[in-house]
């Protein structure tokens, strides 16, 4: 089996990787949301437009970016 990662042989230790890096990688793009899974909820998307629509007529200053609910 190879590391989903880098391809490199798997390690018992780390498995489905090869070792602690690919694997502390692959957790990084879970928390990253790389691996976000999209929505079908129709109301989803609306809040999204509604978001957005919000950030664009903001005041562009050093406040936090809006955030999604």
């Amino acid at each position: 089996m190879a590391c989903p990662i880098c391809e490199k042989d798997t390690n018992p230790d780390y498995r489905p990787f090869c070792s602690k890096r690919c694997a502390d990688l692959d957790l990084a793009k879970w928390l990253g949301g790389a691996y976000a899974v999209p929505s079908q909820n129709p109301d989803d998307y609306d809040e999204l437009l509604d978001a957005m629509e919000r950030a664009a007529a903001a005041p562009d200053d050093d406040e936090d970016p809006p955030r999604l609910s």
